[in-house]
């Protein structure tokens, strides 16, 4: 059963400009190894040491960002006077070629899971001469009976009523018919007595499935919470930003990118139809449901099958 590689520090890191927004990366593993860029989900979520730890880092050289908004990019969304306006699916895909571009890398794997599993088929599709490999894990497609399975009553909440109830009573009952609206108002509120509650109201949503059985989420400042609350509830509210018709409808233009898709049979937070049904639409990407696991990276049986993938990749 494979697992994750030894903990490693960067070799180098910085902050990209790309326009009025500043991209924070860090470099692992060989700086002469295969390039492999890993995408974080969220989208709002950051970066974090264990992302590093996916790939082989004799072999690798590993590239991890924090998208717009987020982590340790500028400027930061847990701040509401910053503006999402120019945070949307296009100019991340094009902060990952500003990134590449800057790198002086011609092609490179590309590894995202949940969100980034939306972000990665993406950019693959508009830039697919710039893919060498693509590792999928927790597919969201982000169309719109998936926002409904997460932020209306019928979906999730039925597994997780508790945790439902906490999302939903963080808000007025005179409001509860349109929880995404009533969110957007608060999470954007100048007073922080108003913000920070909802912010922390919705990340415990959005963490309270995150592995098939419980773990402790991870500890999030006020800033780090807001942050990731506005920008999920950014990108929902717009459909992920995607192309008419979704990802699915663009399959074609990545056909033939050797891909592993993964997606654990209990996954509360992307429930695996959505695997399903782009494993239906792209049968020439190798797919693996996995029996005992949730939607979580580092659950062992999902987290062997993405090591192997890497492994398998390296040698390509």
């Amino acid at each position: 059963m494979r697992t994750f590689y030894p903990p490693i520090e960067p070799y180098d890191s910085g902050l990209l400009d790309v326009g009025g927004d500043r991209v924070h990366y860090e470099l692992c593993g060989n700086p002469h190894g295969k390039p492999a860029v890993f995408l974080h989900g969220g989208p709002g979520g950051g970066t974090l040491p264990l992302n590093r730890r996916f790939f082989d880092p004799a072999a690798y050289r590993i590239v991890l960002l924090d998208q717009r908004g987020c982590g340790r990019s500028l400027p930061h969304a847990g701040d509401p006077d910053v503006s999402l306006e120019r945070n949307n699916t296009a100019a991340l895909i094009g902060d990952l070629e500003a990134l590449r571009e800057h790198l002086a890398i011609d092609r490179w794997l590309v590894f995202g899971g949940s969100w980034g599993s939306t972000l990665a088929l993406a950019y693959a599709q508009a830039h697919r001469d710039r893919v060498t490999e693509l590792v999928l894990r927790g597919i969201w497609l982000v169309r719109p009976e998936d926002v409904a399975w997460t932020y209306e009553p019928g979906g999730a909440a039925k597994l997780f009523p508790a945790e439902w109830a906490a999302f939903r009573d963080a808000v007025p009952a005179a409001e509860r018919g349109d929880l995404l609206a009533a969110y957007g108002r608060r999470l954007g509120d100048p007073d922080p007595a108003v913000r920070v509650p909802a912010a922390r109201a919705w990340a415990d949503w959005e963490l309270a499935a995150g592995a098939l059985l419980p773990t402790a989420p991870p500890d999030l400042d006020d800033a780090a919470c807001v942050a990731m609350a506005r920008i999920i509830h950014h990108y929902t509210v717009h459909g992920g930003f995607l192309p008419d018709g979704g990802l699915l409808a663009g399959i074609d233009a990545v056909r033939d990118v050797p891909a592993v898709v993964v997606n654990g049979r209990y996954d509360v937070k992307t429930p695996p139809d959505q695997a399903w049904e782009l494993h239906r639409a792209w049968p020439e990407a190798e797919f693996h449901l996995v029996e005992d696991a949730g939607h979580g990276g580092a659950e062992p049986g999902t987290l062997h099958r993405l090591v192997e993938a890497t492994d398998r990749f390296r040698r390509r």
